[in-house]
């Protein structure tokens, strides 16, 4: 089988390579960088990424360490003068992070939430591409092919071809291409599929520095403050900062003594007076909504920013990025080693754009009515404080990942699912399409860890059953309904994986659960149903691969039906959002 081809060496990229090599894929990335520019990221303080949870556990789980990033103790929200909103993180451990009862009630302010939720992973991005670069060079069936630029792409009925030029150019044989090649996607050009979108939704003044704030681990978002514009505050390790200002709408030329104002004047405004401060880097960055028209074509795929753009209200590209390479990733190997079904080829196209769709809704919604200025909209702020609490608590949700804004998908609409609920369907706190909670599961080998940690990999079986952490694993393994569900995992149409769970929430026991291998559940039954197992993973699967020889969405009047349902797919009702309507 040919290699997949992943385009583009940047952190989407990078961790698409080397998930797809962890599960015995081999994989070509084409690296434009030259083989003398190192890993291909240039040292920009300025340049962090603030990874949600769920995709910082998805690089952990690679062997990621962010020796270079730093989590936060909390999150404080300010208006003018006054903290409006804080949110204690829980710690590493998962133990709640500090208590700010008494300094909130000191300030007058609403109380802190209870810490129960994780911090996001703030890390500079040149950092995490190192990593992840040196990750996958001691992978075996990984080849990097640095210097080379795209220029041709042609497929065929058996596999895919590109051919670059350059210090390294040739021809590059892949089974499957991923484009992740950034914004100004090749492979997108090449492939022609349309980008539209808006331009510009947010402009911001960034910098990073050194100095001594007043909330030392904690992030901040400071609204109307008495000096400057809109401002976020967020540490990193060794007492840096990076600093983001909103500006104005428009393209006004930020002069470095403007950037140097802004800095100034957040320093004095937070501190009483200008501290003594490092300026390390400075920037001024601009927030497209942008949303290609297909992400799949025959063979050749989309994937982060060369798919989609978007950050606007504290929300970030990244992470989206992340969460296209985990939906593709188990799909390639289940393609790569066993054959692909078109259903589960177009699923990635389905699944991925309808949440970007729902992304740009929810954030066309909220610039409307949080970033507009003048005419009813000022005065219903200035008249309608609720209206303005409702602002702090969307960017507040933005920047840590919550709701419509930024929270992990759901795919409730996908064409992996079964065609009706199971006879034996129960109802747990999780819905079929949502992300599974992280409970203690009994692995294979006998060890407890996580249920999220086992992600990545094969589809998942878990078995609620309460007691058997009292017992040896020799004793349950071979009572009760064990047997019976091994040996209907056994003959399940794709690789799984049997977990015992003491508890789930909202499942009674013996409910089997299955788990898709992205983490989203597939179905929750009573009792274990073999027929029922099969069909639920039959599903997952997208039925019957398509034999070897045949191309799915190859190139011909079929390859263009298939190319045209993809653009098609992932708008709910037919109709484009707001952000992706104008062409």
């Amino acid at each position: 089988m040919d290699p997949v081809i992943v385009v583009g060496a940047g952190p989407v990229g990078l961790t698409l390579a080397l998930t797809l090599a962890r599960r015995g894929v081999r994989v070509v990335v084409l690296d434009e960088t030259p083989a003398d520019g190192g890993d291909g990221e240039e040292p920009r303080p300025a340049r962090t990424a603030v990874l949600r949870p769920d995709t910082a556990e998805m690089l952990e789980r690679l062997g990621c360490s962010f020796a270079d990033g730093t989590r936060w103790t909390g999150w404080r929200t300010l208006r003018r003068r006054a903290m409006v909103a804080q949110v204690p993180f829980a710690g590493p451990d998962g133990a709640p992070g500090p208590d700010d009862a008494e300094e909130a009630a000191e300030e007058g302010t609403r109380a802190p939430e209870e810490a129960r939720e994780p911090s996001p992973l703030h890390v500079p991005q040149h950092a995490l591409t190192r990593e992840l670069r040196a990750m996958l060079d001691r992978e075996s069936g990984v080849r990097i092919v640095p210097g080379g630029h795209l220029d041709t792409l042609r497929q065929d009925s058996a596999g895919i071809t590109a051919h670059t030029r350059g210090s390294n150019g040739g021809h590059w044989r892949g089974s499957y291409l991923v484009g992740c090649d950034g914004a100004r996607s090749t492979v997108r050009k090449l492939l022609g599929a349309r980008f539209p979108g808006r331009t510009a939704v947010e402009r911001h003044a960034v910098a990073a520095l050194r100095a001594e704030l007043p909330w030392p681990g904690e992030a901040v978002l400071h609204r109307s403050p008495p000096r400057g514009s809109e401002v976020t505050a967020r540490p990193l390790p060794d007492g840096i900062w990076r600093l983001d200002w909103l500006l104005p709408p428009g393209g006004d030329l930020v002069t470095p003594d403007t950037l140097l104002t802004l800095v100034r004047d957040s320093l004095s405004t937070w501190c009483g007076e200008v501290p003594p401060y490092e300026l390390l880097d400075t920037g001024v960055h601009a927030v497209h909504h942008r949303l290609t028209r297909r992400m799949r074509t025959g063979r050749a795929f989309l994937a982060g920013d060369a798919a989609h753009l978007l950050g606007a209200l504290g929300t970030q590209g990244l992470d989206e990025g992340l969460r296209d390479a985990g939906n593709l990733a188990w799909k390639l190997t289940l393609a790569w080693h066993q054959g692909a079904s078109e259903t589960l080829l177009d699923s990635y196209q389905t699944e991925r754009r309808g949440a970007i769709v729902a992304r740009l809704r929810a954030a066309d919604r909220a610039l409307t009515t949080v970033r507009s200025t003048g005419g009813w909209r000022t005065a219903r702020r200035a008249l309608m404080p609720g209206a303005v609490r409702g602002h702090d608590e969307l960017l507040t949700d933005g920047h840590l990942g919550r709701g419509m804004l930024a929270a992990p998908p759901v795919y409730d609409r996908t064409p992996l699912a079964p065609a009706g609920p199971p006879t034996a369907s129960v109802a747990v706190a999780t819905a079929p399409g949502d992300p599974v909670e992280d409970v203690p599961v009994t692995a294979p080998d006998g060890s407890v860890v996580g249920l999220r940690d086992r992600l990545g990999g094969d589809l998942l079986v878990v078995l609620v059953a309460p007691g058997t952490g009292v017992w040896e694993r020799r004793h349950w393994l071979g009572a009760g309904l064990m047997p019976g569900l091994a040996a209907a995992i056994g003959a399940l149409p794709m690789p799984a994986e049997l977990l015992v769970a003491e508890a789930y929430p909202g499942a009674a026991a013996h409910t089997v659960l299955m788990v898709r291998p992205d983490g989203h559940l597939v179905a929750a039954m009573a009792g274990v149903r073999p027929a029922e197992l099969y069909a639920c993973a039959d599903a997952v699967r997208g039925g019957s691969p398509a034999p070897r020889g045949q191309a799915p969405g190859s190139e011909g009047p079929e390859g263009a039906a298939a190319a045209e349902r993809a653009g098609r797919a992932g708008e709910p009702d037919g109709t484009p959002s707001e952000a992706t309507a104008n062409r």
